[in-house]
């Protein structure tokens, strides 16, 4: 089932999840706990636990603003690609009447 979570709610967990982490053998067995008490996905707190991480600079990858910026380069990217297959298509439309007699 797939469920928004608020800002807030997301917040809450990964600080719930710090503050019970000391007390469990593993990060996995906190993840579990957390997400029992909240009724949500133990796979999606271990998620938002992991982006956390990446975007503070803890662990390697890319950053939720990084990725953000790439997806819009690409939208933006692929809007000129088009604009510029209009120009050309139109440019050839126009040489064609031009050369008319």
């Amino acid at each position: 089932m797939n469920r928004k979570y608020s800002p807030e709610m997301r917040e809450r967990a990964l600080r719930m999840l710090a503050e019970t982490r000391p007390s469990h053998p593993n990060m996995m067995s906190a993840v579990r706990h957390v997400a029992g008490l909240l009724g949500m996905s133990p796979e999606m707190l271990r998620l938002w636990q992991r982006r956390y991480e990446v975007d503070a600079g803890v662990k390697p990858g890319l950053t939720t603003d990084a990725a953000a910026e790439i997806t819009r380069l690409q939208k933006e990217n692929a809007e000129l690609r088009k604009a510029n297959e209009i120009l050309k298509a139109a440019s050839v439309f126009f040489a064609k009447e031009l050369d008319r007699p």
